[in-house]
């Protein structure tokens, strides 16, 4: 039985929000920290790095198999995946360890997931690209913050620990999924979507292209994009990767309550972000969408800075919550640009190509590791970042409609 086109998209955003916990990871290495002392920030902000790698893996495995293989059974997979991934990183003793579960099988499964609900909930709003990505997006990025909050607020009453919360987030995570897997239902060959003469008139629209991978990654488009995409979402995440503790060396004397609640705003704005961006490129066109992604991104990391400088946690809020807008406005134009660019028929393989982006992006946050570790100051990280975004500025003015 066919639903409610809404009720497909709920569902999605709540997978969403469960699949995107694995954007936490610098609230759930706080208490790994403190149990492995002789682990350096550059180790840990690893396994970040790997992570985000096999999403990327996951979500390309989950395009290439798009036509041959039921997407239930992809959740499916994924559902084990999760489950496996966290039990391995629960019973942690070793990097190695930790690697492999949170690492590979947790980024797989949330690779997996992610290309699933994107490229199935999307077929039922052919007309809001933009928007539709925002929405099932918006349940990712906040991920992090709702269960992240949760994690830090019931961990201490474990008895123990964060050990049995990761084996508890398995089992629920895959039982979601499940539950999740049944509305996983494309449309049929008689769906027409509700007329919408603004979508039809939308400036992000090129009519006449619908091209296969191949043909795509030719493109000077395409690649200028990747790169505009690569670059800012590796600035992102080498913030994300280091906010807990970035937030804790400003304000030495605010509590682990307070401190998680001020990185969540990260991913509650970054929620917001994705829906609004979502919206503007149906609205405004995809080249007025990044410029302002671009620009509120430069003016984020300048407010960081002056968080450093100033030593005042006030603007460490201010900064996350402007860098979690900006850096929202990433993926779902990612989703939005490939579909309008490159056309419907090759989506779900085209866009986990893109989504690669976020494979060499992860390195953002190894990198972020490794100059504070060798400066003792986040400053250095800003700087690059700084540097990352107006890279991207640059690209972004050079791409041309296809």
């Amino acid at each position: 039985m066919k639903l409610n086109r809404w009720v497909y998209a709920i569902a999605g955003v709540i997978i969403m929000l469960f699949a995107g916990l694995i954007y936490a990871w610098s609230i759930f290495a706080g208490p790994i920290k403190l149990e492995f002392t002789s682990w350096t920030s550059a180790q840990l902000s690893l396994t970040f790095t790997i992570c985000m790698s096999c999403f990327c893996l996951g979500s390309l495995i989950a395009g290439l198999v798009s036509k041959k293989v039921n997407v239930k059974v992809n959740i499916y997979i994924a559902a084990v995946l999760f489950l496996l991934g966290f039990f391995i990183a629960s019973k942690t003793t070793s990097l190695m360890m930790l690697y492999i579960g949170y690492g590979i099988l947790c980024g797989l499964a949330s690779g997996l997931t992610y290309n699933s609900v994107m490229s199935t909930m999307s077929k039922w709003f052919p007309e809001r690209q933009g928007l539709i990505s925002g929405i099932l997006l918006m349940g990712f990025g906040f991920g992090s913050m709702l269960i992240g909050s949760a994690y830090t607020a019931i961990t201490p009453y474990m008895a123990k620990g964060w050990h049995a919360s990761f084996l508890y987030l398995g089992i629920i995570l895959a039982v979601i999924l499940f539950i999740g897997s049944f509305f996983f239902v494309e449309p049929g060959k008689d769906f027409v979507p509700p007329s919408n003469s603004k979508a039809k008139k939308s400036k992000n629209r090129e009519q006449g292209l619908d091209l296969t991978p191949v043909q795509m990654v030719k493109r000077s488009s395409f690649i200028l994009y990747f790169l505009w995409s690569t670059l800012l979402s590796a600035a992102g995440l080498a913030l994300i990767s280091q906010a807990n503790p970035f937030a804790q060396q400003i304000g030495p004397n605010i509590n682990a309550s307070t401190i998680a609640f001020v990185v969540g705003l990260i991913s509650i704005c970054n929620g917001i972000g994705r829906v609004i961006f979502g919206a503007l490129f149906d609205g405004i066109g995809r080249r007025l969408t990044m410029l302002i992604i671009n620009v509120a991104f430069l003016i984020s990391i300048g407010i960081l800075i002056l968080a450093i400088t100033a030593n005042s946690f006030t603007l460490v809020i201010v900064g996350f919550v402007c860098m979690g807008f900006s850096y929202g406005g990433v993926t779902p134009t990612n989703s939005a640009f490939i579909n309008a660019f490159y056309g419907p028929t090759n989506y779900p393989v085209n866009f986990s190509i893109v989504m690669l982006a976020l494979m060499l992006a992860s390195f953002g946050g190894t990198i972020a590791g490794v100059l504070y570790d060798a400066s003792g100051s986040y400053l250095s990280t800003l700087f690059l970042m700084i540097g990352a975004g107006a890279i991207a500025l640059v690209s972004s003015l050079f791409i041309k409609k296809p």
